[in-house]
């Protein structure tokens, strides 16, 4: 493993207990029936989302890492792929958590789902197309 993806890994890593508390937090507000949140199915929905997603795209992130050590892609474009899944991951729990306003219309912040959702697009077909291109070792 290389030093960065040994690196990015272990900053992956400790976020990982921010999420944690992230799902303590959401269940105290789902068994306290918060206002705004339980009686707002949408917005409920969007929170459990919002929560899944960050912890799903997490753990890609580590599984990208070594693989990004397989390719011969520019600095650039490796450090793009290293640290743009991650990022991704912040950008889409934070567009589903705060997209939505405590009546239930969307307002702009909602577009961060659609900027996370297109780097991590991005970042995945490009270390897909730098895996397929590398030569063998």
């Amino acid at each position: 493993m290389s030093e960065e993806a040994r690196i990015t890994s272990g900053w992956i890593l400790i976020t990982i207990p921010t999420i944690q508390f992230g799902g303590v937090f959401l269940l105290s507000l789902f068994t306290r029936n918060m206002a705004g949140v339980t009686d707002n199915p949408k917005r409920h929905r969007l929170f459990v989302a919002g929560h899944a997603h960050a912890g799903v795209i997490v753990i890609l992130s580590l599984i990208l890492q070594p693989l990004v050590d397989q390719t011969t892609l520019a600095p650039a474009l490796q450090w793009f792929i290293r640290s743009g899944a991650p990022f991704s991951a912040i950008l889409i729990s934070a567009g589903m958590f705060l997209g939505m306003n405590a009546d239930g219309t969307w307002n702009v912040l909602r577009n961060l789902i659609y900027l996370g959702a297109l780097i991590l697009a991005a970042a995945v077909l490009l270390l897909g197309i730098g895996l397929l291109t590398a030569s063998p070792t």
